[in-house]
């Protein structure tokens, strides 16, 4: 398969400089190699950043279920699609073959069909992390209906707001559902958001806590006999390679989120390119991401992506504490997980538990481990090679976003040397450049700047839904003919990557512009330290001081605060210099965190500023009883 597996480090030079030569004659050669087309492209390529306009594989036609799930039927029928493990684990996985997952996406698209949805329609999927998830985002692809998931956690505020930014004729969503020893009403929630959602002709309602809940007569429908009412045949529709497959929001912005809207054909092609290199994804393996299908890690990284390769992707419920912290592992061991894929914030949590959870399982099994979501520190990143790689499993540190549909930056596992808080090399088709304030590229090595990129790849995101100015705004409007990321990096002396956290996270104290990146892996070098989180406030003097929020390992009434306040402005200043030093810290028991396991430090900042009249809907938060706790702290804070 050529340029498909890249196996070594000359290898990668040799393809990632083939893909700078000509893009789109590398681009072509991997989307005619692994792909089922309907209809050939008549150009690979056309783009121009100052509309900003992309469009690739023009001309076009197909289906990504087809290539999901279709073509693999005759080869791999009977391999285990999606392995579903749920939040209890006395319930028992579920293995769904590809066989099964072919009948299951064409009953239910033929169910959206009855219900009178069609091709180029907004579907919402409010739905918790069960088979249904997958199935009906793969179901709406299928008839191509444009599906908007939006995370089953999000508040009726966030959904209804979601729901009628896109026009969302139907939405998809469950009796309630499992997180830990919790229930949660997810239908209530949803019932509550649809007050103000006038386009909603249709809720369909999955079956999963069989808990008491109302339905609208008219509106609400139970979804499992519809299912079982349907033919189980279901010709896939053709689409044009540029017809939208999904729109998605990115959260924890300010104001109105953002509905990213991704396209079919470039989006296929680059999630499962890089699927493939960066997990080294081999036939028998058994791959496992932590995410949520609610965010684009679970739409590219536990659906298409490893579905597009013919994989065996596990779909987890729960969540990792429960009910216990070995809950992780022991399914690791269980189904012998080769690809392991999760967040800092996870190791993070998981790290600060007794090892006995981690070492009471075998985890032989895995050949690489993955962070994904924000740059791993370096005591996370050790924790998670020792005691869960063994130092044996190559750790993938991947930066990407939302609106880049796939991973960009990268090591490549066995290929590229790694570096702990380094993120490396791009990945093939990527053209990454720093920029300094003024527009002006930094060539070289040993550079820091703000990362853009300058050349289209095939999974970037093409608007925001209903908002084209907004989307040239904010992403191609700081500097000309890039995109341009929103995120500090810094290229050292052999060209390695590592971010720095957003620009917005960089704060001028006294004239120096100080990461908080940085800054925060020096705290969380402490031992006592479990995480932490840096904000500006403004300062009389430096214009901005710093002011830090750390989570701690332990927390004691006979911890000496003071102390510990002091060794850690030392490890500070021996790391960074004393201008990076904290007039005030915080000792927290958590952090407002987005379900994705993102700090939400915007909060943060209008606490530390005194601004909490209005924080928003905080709702949406994994932890919104914490928000609370941090104001009232604050007001001791010296």
């Amino acid at each position: 398969m050529s340029n498909y597996h890249i196996k070594h480090l000359e290898e990668y030079w040799q393809v990632y400089r083939k893909s700078l030569r000509n893009p789109e004659s590398f681009w072509e050669e991997i989307a005619e190699e692994h792909f089922l087309w309907r209809k050939r492209w008549d150009n690979v390529l056309s783009w121009d950043f100052s509309k900003p306009e992309v469009k690739w594989f023009e001309g076009a036609e197909l289906n990504i279920t087809e290539n999901c799930i279709d073509r693999h039927l005759a080869t791999r029928g009977d391999k285990t699609a999606i392995l579903f493990e749920p939040n209890d684990p006395s319930e028992g996985a579920q293995h769904i073959t590809y066989n099964e997952l072919h009948e299951r996406v064409s009953k239910f698209a033929n169910v959206l069909k009855s219900q009178g949805i069609k091709k180029g329609d907004r579907v919402c999927i409010y739905l918790p992390m069960i088979p249904e998830l997958a199935v009906s985002v793969l179901a709406c692809a299928r008839i191509g209906a444009i599906h908007s998931v939006v995370f089953a956690g999000f508040s009726a505020t966030a959904l209804s707001t979601r729901i009628n930014d896109c026009d969302c004729k139907m939405v998809i969503c469950s009796d309630g559902s499992f997180r830990g020893n919790k229930t949660i009403d997810l239908k209530g929630i949803v019932d509550e958001a649809l007050k103000s959602c006038e386009g909603v002709s249709t809720v369909l309602v999955a079956e999963r806590t069989k808990s008491d809940i109302e339905m609208k007569e008219g509106r609400d429908k139970w979804l499992q006999p519809l299912l079982d009412e349907a033919d189980s045949v279901c010709k896939a529709t053709v689409v044009k390679a540029e017809d939208p497959l999904f729109i998605l929001y990115t959260s924890g912005s300010t104001g109105k989120p953002k509905g990213m809207v991704h396209t079919t054909a470039g989006y296929m092609v680059y999630s499962a390119y890089t699927f493939k290199n960066v997990f080294q994804y081999r036939e028998a393996d058994v791959y496992w991401c932590t995410a949520d299908i609610g965010w684009i890690t679970g739409h590219s990284y536990i659906v298409y992506g490893p579905l597009a390769n013919g994989a065996t992707t596990v779909m987890f419920e729960g969540v990792p504490s429960y009910p216990d912290y070995g809950r992780f592992w022991e399914i690791v061991e269980k189904h012998k997980v080769t690809q392991f894929y999760t967040a800092p914030t996870a190791i993070r949590a998981l790290a600060k538990e007794n090892l006995e959870f981690v070492n009471k399982y075998d985890l032989s099994s895995l050949k690489v481990l993955g962070t994904v979501g924000e740059p791993i520190n370096e005591e996370a990143w050790h924790w998670y090679n020792d005691n869960i790689g063994k130092k044996n499993s190559p750790i993938v540190d991947t930066w990407w976003q939302t609106e880049t549909g796939g991973i960009m930056i990268s090591p490549i596992p066995y290929s590229t040397p790694t570096i702990p808080t380094y993120a490396t090399l791009p990945l093939p088709g990527i053209q990454p450049a720093l920029m300094d304030e003024n527009g002006k590229e930094l060539k070289g090595n040993q550079v820091e700047g703000r990362l853009c990129i300058k050349f289209p790849w095939p999974s970037m995101a093409r608007t925001i839904y209903g908002n084209h100015e907004r989307y040239r705004d904010t992403y191609f409007s700081a500097y000309e003919n890039a995109y341009f990321t929103g995120d500090g990096a810094l290229r050292d002396a052999v060209g390695y990557y590592r971010i720095t956290g957003r620009v917005d996270d960089v704060i001028i104290v006294s004239g120096h512009n100080l990461g908080t990146a940085p800054i925060e892996d020096a705290i969380n070098e402490h031992p006592a330290v479990a995480e932490s989180a840096i904000v500006g406030y403004p300062h009389d003097i430096k214009g901005n001081a710093l002011y830090g929020y750390i989570t701690l390992k332990e927390t004691g009434e006979g911890r000496n605060h003071d102390n510990l306040s002091k060794e850690i402005n030392q490890l500070i200043t021996d790391r960074i210099g004393p201008i990076a030093k904290l007039n005030k810290i915080q000792f927290a028991s958590g952090l407002p965190k987005t379900r994705s396991g993102k700090i939400m430090r915007r909060i943060l900042r209008k606490i530390a500023c005194k601004e909490t009249s209005n924080l928003g809907d905080t709702s949406t938060l994994l932890n919104p009883e914490v928000v609370n706790e941090l104001i009232e702290q604050s007001l001791v804070v010296s």
